[in-house]
């Protein structure tokens, strides 16, 4: 096995090519379709649950069309209100009186001991949240029910171990307060100072660039009546604040990550060794109007000791709020601005990696946004947009000019996604570009070895940043401070699958709606994790990020378990932490190669 982009097996794991066979349960109905107008004899009878139908012979037209990716997926299944306890009704305590439901027309049910009798069977006799904190959030609709809920229907509470859980600080920080979100959702909150920097860092632009009669008209209209009981005094006591500083020298940052870099993931890295998280990417504009799916990716732990928010928007006003915001109602130690986001909705609305071609704007959301913050502003980019027209080494001093604390740079573009290696000799020149300004390296690094060359080719370079490196083995932050090679074993990997578990469950809830959002994001890093090789079974150690293996076997079932690429195999993971799962469930794989076993 000497081809580019192969991983050398021992051959004693590799095990003969086979046919391949479609999992119609990890298939969309759109492609559904597809693969019965050109498969007839495809039976998609739902009644038929035979293996014959799971596993299906499709034609070499059909395996071409499942190369792609899935978008626009779904949630995993539905949960029917009318089977629901009313939350009314759920954290009823021991020695309560039972409240009445105030809400008219309330869909959900409010009869306990009928919910109760229905209620799915418990997934397990341990609730976590309750052996933690001393009372389970979810109450009566807690699949772990069976350790606090009496046979009255009522909740156990551990005063004892609540003292314990809140005087230790154990609590997740940064939490949406409803006063906040309404005083948002009905444009209540005041913005005036972060409006008027940009109007006034605008004017001193046009100041700069227009001739001296455009600039003596301009002076003339100095007292501008938008900008409110803000003067130009107040921004210019504003742009000259004194920073917090962060020292960035050495330390091991995990990407922020979208879908899979939750709060629950960030605790499993920040226990291996992570020195610097960042939370998932935040659309400014949701952020905005209160959304609490957006502000549930600003949640801290509090084990995260340096910690930030990385922002997206197309425009200056929409960033300097949010910054404003932010820095006012959250404890983070800063914020990163995103331009490598390739997304094509992003990138089309001019966010992301889209700020990339538009230099006047960027150059007036780094400038706004570092004048507005006291906390350091970080940069994360691209090479560029293009294959053939790298410009972060153009960027890299004016981003240091506009007021920039660090620049992590990717070493691919926009257009290479994640198909090609990473370019490091091209991150060594705008490391080199940016000095003195910190500069973070990213792309590839998956083991000590990655990390060792990267740092001793570079010593411009202040550190690297982790992305699916982390994905794929979260254990790589200790090898990389261990400077070892870790060949762990499917029962360790096992137990962080559990963990993770555990944080998701804390995070998202343990009723039912809870248990599937964990699910969920189980799966969805599932999807990363079947590609670590575990080390023992390599020829020739360590593993590159770009190198896929043959079909080969683990040392045991759990180890074969959980080198499938198949999705209906991530599924059983699954359900052997968080059992069976829900009437009609389906999940599909981000790669529909994901749908084949």
């Amino acid at each position: 096995m000497s081809e580019i982009g192969i991983c050398k097996i021992k051959p004693k794991y590799i095990l003969p090519e086979q046919e391949r066979k479609i999992q119609l349960e990890c298939v969309s109905d759109k492609d559904k379709h597809e693969l019965t107008t050109n498969n007839p004899e495809i039976n998609l009878n739902e009644s038929d649950d035979t293996p014959a139908r799971k596993k299906q012979k499709v034609s070499k037209w059909a395996m071409k069309k499942l190369k792609g990716q899935n978008k626009s997926r779904g949630p995993t299944c539905y949960i029917k209100r009318e089977q629901e306890l009313c939350n009314s009704l759920v954290l009823v305590a021991e020695g309560e009186e039972i409240p009445k439901c105030n809400k008219n027309n309330c869909q959900f049910l409010h009869d306990i001991q009928e919910y109760l009798k229905n209620k799915p069977k418990d997934i397990g006799d341990i609730c976590y949240n309750y052996q933690i904190s001393g009372k389970c959030s979810r109450g009566l609709a807690c699949r772990f029910g069976n350790e606090h809920i009496t046979p009255e229907g009522k909740n156990k509470i551990n005063e004892k171990r609540i003292q314990a859980f809140e005087s230790e600080g154990l609590h997740v920080q940064n939490q949406l307060q409803y006063d906040l979100q309404t005083s948002l959702r009905k444009r209540h909150y005041n913005f005036d100072l972060s409006e008027a920097l940009v109007r006034y860092n605008d004017k001193l632009r046009k100041e700069k660039n227009d001739t001296n009669e455009t600039r003596e008209t301009t002076n003339t209209n100095k007292n501008d009546a938008r900008t409110g009981p803000v003067s130009d005094e107040d921004i210019i006591k504003l742009q000259k604040r004194e920073k917090k500083s962060i020292d960035w020298r050495n330390k091991l940052y995990l990407s922020p990550l979208t879908t899979v870099g939750n709060l629950p993931f960030r605790r499993i890295c920040k226990e291996f060794g992570a020195d610097v998280t960042c939370g998932e990417m935040v659309m400014c504009s949701s952020l905005l109007q209160g959304a609490p799916q957006e502000w549930a990716l600003v949640k801290r732990h509090h084990t995260e000791n340096i910690f930030g928010v990385q922002l997206c928007a197309n425009n200056p006003y929409l960033l300097t709020k949010c910054g404003q915001l932010l820095q006012n109602e959250i404890n983070v130690d800063f914020i990163d601005l995103n331009l490598g986001c390739p997304i094509e909705l992003v990138y089309k609305q001019g966010g992301g990696s889209g700020l990339l071609r538009r230099q006047k704007v960027l150059e007036s959301c780094v400038r706004n946004l570092s004048d507005m913050l006291t906390i350091p502003l970080t940069v994360k980019t691209r090479t560029g947009v293009y294959n053939n027209e790298n410009i972060a080494h153009i960027l890299a001093p004016k981003f240091r000019e506009w007021g920039a604390n660090l620049i992590t740079i990717h070493g691919r573009s926009r257009e290479q996604r994640y198909t090609k290696t990473a370019d490091w000799q091209y991150i060594k020149s705008v490391a080199q570009a940016a000095a003195p300004l910190p500069v973070l390296g990213n792309g590839d690094i998956l083991s000590f070895d990655d990390y060792k060359k990267a740092m001793e080719a570079i010593p411009e370079l202040t550190g690297v940043m982790i992305g699916r490196g982390a994905l794929i083995k979260p254990w790589i932050f200790s090898e990389i401070k261990e400077q070892k090679l870790w060949d762990i074993s499917s029962s360790e990997r096992f137990d962080i699958l559990k963990k993770f578990t555990n944080y998701g469950l804390e995070h998202w809830g343990s009723d039912n709606k809870g248990v599937e959002n964990t699910r969920r994001f189980l799966l969805e890093w599932l999807s990363f994790l079947y590609r670590y090789i575990p080390v023992g079974l390599l020829e020739c150690p360590p593993q590159k990020i770009n190198e896929r293996p043959p079909l080969y076997k683990g040392r045991d079932d759990l180890e074969t378990l959980m080198a499938s690429p198949s999705a209906s195999d991530w599924i059983k993971i699954s359900e052997m932490l968080l059992g069976p799962v829900p009437e009609k469930f389906q999940f599909l794989p981000k790669h529909k190669a994901n749908s084949y076993k």
